[in-house]
């Protein structure tokens, strides 16, 4: 047997491979610090306050301002959709109208059937799982799952009689159909506006890109350039106006995946007043066709058509198989909204319901943005208690005071939500609390005492859940996300080499790649933030994606010759 000599005066040390950290460390004031607004924040502001005011001005002339509650549940719809295309929107807005439907007519039958704190509560958590999981399947948001769970939580623990269940779940249809014709009534006016945004922020990205062509900068364009293409697929027929998007879209795709390629193509400022353009109200600019445009254009109608005919039942389901990333989010939030629950009934707070919202806020895709949103919304709202405290004395003039604070601070928390999420729940505070006062005043130091324990107890408990519950399966997903960008990669390298492949079929290829590189990138980002889990493959992470990008940006140098596809200076 032969002995490793040692050298005199040095200790023999093993040295061990390095495990990587159990806990990752957490942020703080990151999590606290304000971004830029979004460029379509007063979309949902104004929608909401027009789709709430018709009908709780409608009650309040009626003088039944005790049903608003079911009206405001129809008119909250209103949040969803606006980075859709209208044709897409309607469809999008509807379902979440009929979920809402859904959920509140569940409260409804089981607040009439049952008066038990506990079932109460194990319902409203059941409930704000499977809200949670759907909106997450199904991609819809923001807001997301939440305000599916303010409502039926809420109606959890409202009185209610069976003869009394069609009237309400009628109101909120009602409102619900006239939020869905606020959120699509800017067609009537600018019928590509969602195309036209999208694409511009695809130029204003690869703008970027183009100016400074590191990781971060070509994932942003990478993610920016998919979502304009899905965005411009989902529309309805085509017309002069998405061609002419399209032709930008292949543009900012040329930037980011080449910079240095192409006359032009790469140039910043003109990227950057290209998407100035297309985000006004005047004509999408029309500028010279990039080599290979045509190319990318033929056979889009084709791929539309397609994605239409298989995104129906698809959409809500593609998520949600066996070993989803999703189940164990799930889970989380049926664990924190059920302990949060009993928590507060154990104290013997009165609006347990408070308590399971907020531990449906906190549960997200890891333990990171799950103590992002605990800071966030435990400042918010302890902040906007101050403000309700404020504004209560001034709401109680009169009803319409009432109707036009709680307007008013549905329009704030829709403006301020997109700085930071902590902001905007500065506005949700006194708006939910204000609720309360329709059907009739409350002491005031009671609605405070309970809401900020509900806060700190919902809180901590929902923290909790994402602590103990591990979503292990993140690191799955990067696996598959993995293999999906490698056989992404091949197949656009075969389809870009062989001379006799189709103009659709080498540009659906490179899309497809385009897609796979975004999923990786969100999926690495979601596992990262989780802990006690097995080590991510970082390197081949990083790999893959420069791979992937030196694919994308070969097969834009090799697009080949035009002369099958159809002339683009037509139109």
């Amino acid at each position: 047997m032969s002995v490793t000599p040692v050298r005199p005066g040095r200790p023999s040390v093993r040295r061990l491979p390095k495990l990587p950290p159990a806990v990752r460390g957490l942020p703080s004031v990151s999590a606290l610090r304000l971004s830029p607004p979004s460029d379509t924040w007063f979309k949902p502001a104004l929608s909401v306050v027009v789709a709430s005011a018709v009908p709780h001005l409608t009650l309040l002339a009626l003088g039944r301002l005790d049903l608003v509650v079911y009206t405001m549940a129809g008119s909250l719809c209103a949040l969803y959709g606006h980075g859709l295309p209208y044709a897409r929107r309607a469809r999008a807005v509807a379902g979440v109208v009929l979920g809402m439907a859904a959920g509140l007519a569940v409260s409804l039958a089981t607040a009439s059937l049952t008066g038990s704190t506990a079932v109460l509560i194990a319902v409203g958590a059941l409930l704000a799982a499977v809200q949670k999981v759907l909106c997450d399947a199904a991609r819809i948001g923001p807001p997301g799952h939440v305000i599916f769970t303010f409502v039926s939580s809420a109606a959890l623990f409202a009185p209610q009689r069976p003869d009394q269940i069609p009237g309400h779940l009628a109101l909120t249809l009602g409102a619900g159909a006239f939020a869905w014709l606020v959120t699509l009534a800017p067609a009537l006016v600018r019928r590509e506006g969602p195309e036209r945004r999208a694409v511009a922020r695809a130029l204003e990205a690869a703008a970027a890109c183009a100016a400074d062509p590191g990781p971060r900068h070509r994932n942003a364009a990478a993610a920016a350039v998919h979502a304009a293409w899905r965005c411009l697929l989902a529309s309805g027929r085509p017309t002069p106006v998405r061609r002419s998007l399209e032709r930008l879209v292949v543009r900012a795709e040329t930037a980011f995946v080449a910079p240095g390629s192409g006359a032009g193509a790469a140039d910043p400022e003109r990227l950057r007043a290209w998407a100035a353009l297309t985000r006004g109200r005047g004509p999408v600019p029309a500028p010279p066709p990039a080599p290979g445009t045509a190319d990318e254009l033929y056979g889009i109608d084709a791929e539309r058509a397609a994605r239409r005919a298989r995104e129906g039942h698809r959409t809500l389901l593609r998520g949600l198989g066996p070993g989803s990333p999703l189940l164990p989010v799930a889970v989380r939030t049926l664990i924190g909204c059920a302990l949060a629950g009993y928590l507060c009934a154990a104290l013997g707070v009165g609006r347990p319901y408070w308590a399971i919202v907020t531990a449906a806020s906190l549960c997200q895709a890891n333990l990171t943005l799950s103590w992002n949103r605990t800071l966030q919304r435990t400042l918010g709202n302890l902040l906007g208690v101050l403000v309700f405290a404020a504004v209560l004395p001034v709401s109680r003039t009169g009803p319409l005071a009432l109707v036009c604070c709680c307007l008013f601070f549905g329009f704030a928390a829709e403006a301020l939500i997109t700085r930071n999420y902590w902001l905007g729940s500065v506005a949700v505070t006194p708006m939910a609390l204000l609720v309360l006062e329709f059907g009739g005043t409350h002491p005031a130091g009671e609605l405070i005492g309970d809401r900020v324990l509900d806060t700190v107890l919902g809180a901590a408990a929902g923290f909790l859940a994402a602590t103990l519950v591990t979503n292990r399966r993140a690191a799955g997903r990067v696996e598959r996300a993995l293999d999906a960008t490698d056989r992404a990669r091949a197949a656009a390298e075969r389809t870009g080499a062989d001379p006799a492949a189709a103009p659709a079929e080498r540009d659906r290829a490179r899309r497809a790649l385009t897609a796979s590189l975004v999923e990786l990138r969100e999926a690495g980002d979601t596992a990262a933030g989780e802990w006690r889990q097995r080590a991510l493959p970082e390197r081949r992470l990083l790999a893959a994606e420069r791979a992937g990008h030196r694919t994308l940006a070969a097969t834009a140098q090799r697009r080949g010759p035009t002369a099958h596809a159809p002339s683009i200076g037509a139109e």
